[in-house]
């Protein structure tokens, strides 16, 4: 598979990790939005949202604990961040393997796009 993705997960392609586990992979955008912007991404290959199998149903859950711990871990968990989850093209999901965004160390605006 050509996944850049799976290769950051794997260890294949090198990336600012700041968190790993058995599951779950997050490093820091290489092209931020934000003074803190982490892509969460579960290690095994899920396209997107809506190609996500029922016994994968727990993934959504994991990625969001994940984004927590990390948001508590960057300094932002109590001032406040932001998660976005992009499924295909008219959401701009530029990499077709399921990944969270988290954006925080400013003040967001709404609406988002």
């Amino acid at each position: 598979m050509d996944c850049i993705f799976c290769k950051i997960a794997s260890g294949e392609i090198k990336s600012d990790i700041v968190y790993h586990d058995d599951r779950i992979t997050a490093f820091r955008d290489i092209n931020p939005q934000a003074p803190t912007h982490i892509l969460i991404i579960p290690n095994e290959h899920v396209p997107g949202v809506g190609d996500m199998k029922p016994e994968q149903a727990g993934m959504m859950s994991e990625l969001t604990r994940a984004a927590a711990a990390i948001a508590e871990q960057e300094g932002i968990g109590k001032s406040g961040f932001r998660l976005v989850v992009n499924s295909g093209p008219d959401a701009n999901q530029t990499v077709d393997h399921l990944h969270m965004h988290l954006l925080g160390g400013r003040a967001m605006k709404w609406p988002p796009g």
